[in-house]
């Protein structure tokens, strides 16, 4: 298990219950009931941490490396994934995955960015910066599941879109915009869920639905705090000043009214236990599709509008 810099007192405590056990299966000692006060102490020194999280740690915990994506958690939420390739247009972007899936017997289509497990996927998944055929080969797979009658869950997971010349060249603002107006107007339930980061346009091309949630330990908004830092500092060093100022932290946009609800994760976050993690995803998404079955689809695209246009506020002179 990977430990970031403010979890150190967490290490310690894992380092000396290994070397305590160690020392008992060397000396034949039964240490039991010792491990049983270090385990116990793990957990309460781990709660405390958690309890005071700043921004930016939380900021850190929804990049951690152990943290499952979008994949994933498809994987261990849901049966007979066929994953769907391409905008039939330009390429099949490995940053946007999608496909029909079998959620407890009901068909749904899953849409989410994917970063990459090891260095060299995340090369090849462009570290989860879907370029404007990503997000094309996303709208393409929600119309088709319009057709077809069925619910679509995304997984919202990344950095933002990507910033390339290339990507520009091809239409990125236009095809996070047109993936804006059209999920408006889906005929079909839509969740939308920020499972790690939720950045910018990057996120918001798939991010229009009935339901926003997130994961206690995501976050939302408009640009990184370290690229918010190099612009109003000139530097880099005031990341965590930015991201307190940015107020993106699940709690905050809660409490704003940005989204729906937020989903708690395991103590520690979502890459301490990822199955148990997976059961309490699996479950809201269940819920949350049979609410939102009981209301017909002029009544959902209604209220749907109504959400994002009562967002923020405006003046007219």
């Amino acid at each position: 298990m990977q430990f970031l810099d403010f979890e150190k007192p967490i290490a310690d405590l894992y380092d000396q219950l290994e070397k305590l056990k160690e020392n008992g299966e060397k000396s034949g000692v039964d240490v039991t009931a010792t491990v049983r006060e270090y385990e116990q102490k793990i957990v309460n020194t781990r709660k405390d941490v958690y309890d005071h999280l700043s921004s930016y740690q939380r900021v850190l915990l929804s990049r951690h490396p152990e943290r499952p994506y979008t994949l994933a958690y498809i994987e261990k939420m849901c049966t007979n994934f066929v994953e769907l390739h391409g905008d039939r247009n330009v390429k099949d972007d490995k940053a946007m995955v999608g496909g029909f899936a079998e959620l407890d017997g009901e068909t749904v289509m899953f849409i989410g960015q994917q970063k990459g497990i090891n260095t060299k996927m995340r090369q090849i998944r462009n570290f989860g910066m879907a370029n404007p055929e990503g997000y094309r080969k996303a709208l393409r797979l929600m119309k088709l599941a319009e057709k077809f009658n069925k619910p679509i869950v995304t997984l919202i997971d990344t950095p933002g879109a990507y910033p390339g010349l290339e990507a520009e060249e091809r239409g990125q603002g236009e095809a996070i915009a047109r993936n804006i107006f059209e999920m408006v107007k889906l005929r079909v339930p839509v969740i939308c869920i920020i499972i790690g980061e939720g950045a910018s346009g990057g996120a918001l091309g798939i991010g229009i639905g009935d339901r926003i949630l997130m994961l206690e330990n995501s976050w939302y908004t408009v640009i990184s705090p370290e690229n918010c830092s190099t612009i109003l500092w000139r530097s880099w060093n005031f990341k965590e000043k930015a991201a307190e100022e940015l107020k993106l932290t699940s709690d905050h946009m809660s409490r704003f009214g940005l989204v729906d609800g937020v989903i708690k994760e395991p103590l520690g976050g979502a890459h301490v236990n990822p199955d148990e993690m997976a059961v309490i995803l699996k479950q809201t998404i269940k819920d949350t599709l049979a609410e939102l079955r009981k209301i017909d689809p002029e009544t959902r695209i209604e209220q749907r509008i109504d959400k994002f246009s009562r967002m923020g506020f405006y003046d007219e002179r």
